[in-house]
């Protein structure tokens, strides 16, 4: 018994102090992904480079060994051709330009509006006339603020006199077709979602459940319209109308911003709300040309150096704990509690 007891000590201070060192462990990671948090790097990569790679992949393949063989020997005395007017060919290559490639892949919040703000200033930084920019986006909208400062962000590009054509393979609705109606050239897949210029806000209220469970709620604020409508309060006719003008001077503004870009458009046909398919927006003049991405890509290769541009941030402890999806939407409801939101939908 008494060896019993002593092994049981032994077990217990064993487990205590294994239990320590990993409190102690995560608190330093704890420290060192705040101190990471924030910090992110840019990623530059010649997409012309790999699409030589997956055609000489898929010569290898495809081709016979006689076949192959003559391909390597026309290249060898091309590269020859080259190396003797090499002063010749790099004017050339100089004067061909080069074509940038963003990828946008907007959420509710348009938080990516943060890592678009960065690629947007990189490519400003060394593009000349010369260069375009493909932005690939995909968005079925959001939160009024984050889309019209993703927008902005685009129009920084076409003020710098540099070719934008966005491309649109899934959806660009609303929110997301408010980024896209910036470009100079808009491409769309044939049944890619397009259009839905319209407004929505929507939020539940609790006051009824309250007031069955004899939970008093109180809201004090200073000015008339501080607070339209509320979860947990008792909404009022006049307070429906206000947050309805507002939702109207947003449509309006909407609008207006959509009409400014693309001017020959029939803005009271199209602002309705309504989305419509690749095929039927190209009519309405939503868009300028059915086409892919990956085709634009392919034709773009012929001429121009292409390189994608991508701003990614290191994820910190929490986020790959999964605790920063839990936070999001607990910040999420307080936004929700304290005003409502407003979206392009």
């Amino acid at each position: 018994m008494e060896f019993l007891y002593e092994y049981g000590l032994f077990i217990a201070k064993a487990v205590t102090i294994v239990i320590a060192i990993l409190l102690a462990l995560g608190g330093i990671v704890g420290i060192v992904s705040k101190q990471k948090q924030g910090k992110g790097h840019l990623e530059i990569d010649s997409l012309s480079d790999k699409l030589d790679a997956i055609t000489d992949l898929a010569r290898g393949e495809l081709l016979t060994k006689e076949e192959l063989k003559q391909y390597q020997k026309e290249q060898k005395k091309k590269q020859k051709t080259e190396k003797k007017g090499k002063k010749k060919s790099d004017d050339s290559e100089a004067d061909k330009g080069r074509l940038f490639v963003i990828d946008f892949s907007g959420s509710m919040d348009a938080h990516e509006v943060e890592y678009l703000r960065e690629e947007v200033t990189a490519i400003l930084c060394v593009a000349k006339p010369e260069d375009e920019v493909l932005v690939r986006l995909e968005s079925g909208g959001g939160v009024v603020h984050g889309y019209g400062l993703a927008a902005s962000q685009l129009q920084r590009i076409k003020d710098s006199n540099i070719k934008l054509i966005i491309s649109v393979d899934k959806v660009a609705a609303s929110g997301g077709y408010m980024m896209t109606c910036v470009a100079d050239h808009v491409l769309a897949a044939k049944f890619a979602i397009i259009g839905s210029i319209g407004v929505i806000a929507q939020l539940p209220n609790f006051n009824k459940l309250l007031k069955k469970s004899n939970i008093e709620f109180e809201q004090h604020t200073a000015g008339a319209f501080k607070r339209t409508l509320t979860m947990f309060g008792e909404n009022n006719d006049e307070g429906r109308e206000k947050f309805k003008e507002e939702l109207e001077d947003v449509h309006h503004m909407f609008k207006d911003f959509v009409q400014e870009q693309r001017p020959e458009l029939d803005i009271a046909k199209v602002a309705t709300g309504e989305y419509w398919y690749g095929i039927r927006a190209l009519e309405l003049g939503l868009i300028d040309e059915i086409n892919t991405s990956d085709d634009y890509i392919l034709t773009a290769n012929k001429d121009k150096s292409i390189f994608t541009v991508k701003y990614s941030m290191k994820k910190g402890l929490p986020e790959r704990l999964g605790l920063a999806a839990s936070l999001s939407f607990e910040s999420l409801l307080m936004r929700l509690w304290s005003k409502g939101t407003n979206s392009f939908r």
